[in-house]
C-alpha cells in the first residue's frame, strides 16, 4: 500500500487558524459506513446519533505549555519540549537544531538555564535544567505547542492565554501531552452534561500525546513506518463499562483517534485491561477493530497515520469521497476545524 494513495489536495486557506467563538458550533459530517453516505449537519447534532446505554470515550489528556524559546550565545532558539527522561533532563525538539550542540549552555530566563548533555537525531536534543522546575517555568513562559500549520509567533502575547485555553479540553486533567486531542475541542461541559442526563453512559481514558501522533510518514510504503511509542492508562470504570457495553450489543464511540489506538491497544481475551500501558499500533487498512464501533474525529492531514486510521474504520474509498466533499463545502480542517462523525 501506497503513501501516496492517502493524499489530497486541501487550499490553505481552509486550515483552520483559530477555533470558532464557541466551541460547539462546528459543523459535523455525518459518514454512515454500510450505507456509504455523507451528510453534513452541526456539532450539536451529536445527541441525536447515540442513545441510551452507548458508552462515549474521552482522552482526558492535559496539554503541556511545551513550546518556548531559549538563547544560545544571544541568538534565539525555539523548543519543544517532549518529556522528562530523568528529573531535570528533558528531551525536547529545537529550532534551528544544528547550531545547538553537547555542551552548550541555553539560557531560558535570568536564574533558569539548561546544559545540553545529548545531541539526537533530527533535531532532538536532551537537556539537563538548572534553576527551578522546568514545569514552573514552562507555565510561567511557554506558549500552547500548537501544529506548524497554525502560524504563531512568539511576539503575539495577546493570543498566548486564548490558545492555551482552547487548545485544550474542557475535561483535561492529567497532564502530559505535546498536543491536543482535538476530537474533544468541541465539547462543552454542558454538551458533556446534556448526553449524561440522555442516559449516554460517559467515560474517560488517557493516552498522552506524543510524537507517534503527528509523526511524518517518511517511506513510499506504509508498511514500511514504524510508529513511536506512546503511553495510556485505562481506569477500571471506563474498563467495565466498555466491558458491558461489548457484552451487550452496545456501541463503544471513540472521541478522537487517540481513544481509537488506546482501546484496540487494550484490549484483549479478557476484555479491556485496566491499567496503564504503551502503544506503537498502527491502524491502517485491512485492520479488524475489536473494541471501537464509532468515531468522532477532526479532518486530518494528507498522508498521515490518522488519516489511514480514519480510512481503516471507514473505507478507504468512502473517506476519500468524504474529504472531497469536505473540501468542495469549505470545512474548516484540521485541529481547530470541523469534525466528522462515523457510524
Amino acid at each position: 500500500m501506497l503513501v501516496s494513495e492517502f493524499d489530497y489536495e486541501l487550499p490553505r486557506e481552509l486550515i483552520a487558524q483559530e477555533p470558532l467563538a464557541r466551541r460547539d458550533d462546528s459543523r459535523m459530517m455525518i459518514v454512515r459506513r454500510r450505507e456509504g453516505t455523507i451528510r453534513h449537519g452541526q456539532f450539536k447534532d451529536l445527541p441525536d446519533y447515540l442513545g441510551s446505554g452507548d458508552v462515549l470515550v474521552l482522552n482526558e489528556t492535559r496539554v503541556l505549555p511545551a513550546r518556548t524559546w531559549g538563547f544560545r550565545d544571544g541568538k534565539e532558539v525555539e523548543f519543544l519540549f517532549l518529556k522528562e527522561v530523568e528529573p531535570d533532563v528533558w528531551e525536547v525538539l529545537c529550532r534551528p537544531a544544528k547550531k545547538v550542540r553537547a555542551g552548550d549552555k541555553i539560557g531560558f530566563a535570568p536564574g533558569f538555564e539548561a546544559e545540553v548533555v545529548a545531541v539526537i537525531a533530527r533535531g532532538k536534543r536532551r537537556l539537563r535544567f538548572h534553576g527551578g522546575p522546568v514545569r514552573d517555568h514552562l507555565h510561567k513562559a511557554g506558549f500552547a505547542p500548537l501544529p506548524p500549520y497554525i502560524r504563531r509567533g512568539r511576539t503575539e502575547t495577546a493570543l498566548r492565554d486564548y490558545d492555551l485555553e482552547r487548545y485544550q479540553t474542557v475535561f483535561a486533567r492529567r497532564e502530559g501531552s505535546i498536543a491536543a486531542p482535538t476530537a474533544g475541542l468541541h465539547f462543552t461541559r454542558e454538551a458533556l452534561d446534556g448526553l449524561e442526563k440522555n442516559g449516554v453512559i460517559v467515560r474517560r481514558i488517557s493516552l498522552d500525546v506524543g510524537q507517534a501522533t503527528f509523526q511524518p510518514i517518511e517511506v513510499d510504503n506504509v508498511e514500511d513506518h514504524r510508529m513511536l511509542e506512546e503511553t495510556y492508562g485505562v481506569g477500571r470504570e471506563a474498563a467495565q463499562a466498555i466491558d458491558r457495553a461489548k457484552a451487550e450489543g452496545r456501541p463503544i464511540v471513540a472521541v478522537g483517534t487517540t481513544v481509537v489506538r488506546t482501546l484496540e491497544s487494550a484490549w484483549g481475551q479478557g476484555g479491556v485491561a485496566e491499567g496503564a500501558g504503551s502503544t506503537s499500533l498502527f491502524i491502517t487498512p485491512g485492520y479488524k477493530f475489536k473494541v471501537v464501533d464509532r468515531l468522532l474525529t477532526n479532518f486530518h492531514l494528507p498522508r498521515s497515520t490518522l488519516l489511514m486510521l480514519v480510512s481503516a474504520f471507514a473505507g478507504t474509498e468512502l473517506i476519500r469521497r468524504a474529504y472531497a466533499e469536505a473540501v468542495r463545502e469549505q470545512y474548516r480542517f484540521f485541529s481547530y476545524g470541523d469534525c466528522m462523525l462515523i457510524i
